[in-house]
């Protein structure tokens, strides 16, 4: 987690409120329909926002409100994108699918098995490749 300007540890939920523009129970909604979005509780029960929960808020929001994402398809997406690398976008502070364009583009055109097996191969060097960059 980097520690960007006027970036807190915690978050109640009425300031996740105002960040994110949304309304306290519009955030409680959608913790029940975004298993990923838990902020937990402190003792007196109010809920504690993370940054992480705030990203995952600010990412749903411009899913459904910009991009034209159903509740459904939101949640199937980051689904998704929770099973592949995930990069932050610094400009917007919010997740982003990390999946190179050409290989999405490729996927939905169904090219070989051969093809896919190859796109794969090359995926998982370049991973390794970033894996022992950080090590």
């Amino acid at each position: 987690m980097s520690n960007r300007p006027g970036q807190k540890l915690f978050y109640k939920i009425g300031e996740v409120s105002r960040l994110a523009g949304v309304e306290p129970y519009i955030l409680r909604y959608w913790e029940t329909e975004f298993p990923r979005l838990s902020p937990r509780k402190n003792k007196g029960g109010q809920r504690v926002y993370r940054q992480r929960d705030l990203d995952l808020v600010l990412t749903i929001k411009r899913m459904l409100h910009e991009e034209g994402y159903t509740i459904a398809g939101a949640r199937k997406k980051l689904a998704e994108a929770g099973r592949v690398a995930v990069r932050e976008d610094s400009s917007a502070g919010v997740l982003e699918p990390a999946v190179p364009e050409d290989v999405s583009a490729h996927a939905d055109a169904g090219g070989t098995a051969e093809e896919l097996a190859g796109k794969l191969a090359s995926l998982k060097k370049e991973i390794k490749d970033v894996l022992d960059i950080i090590k």
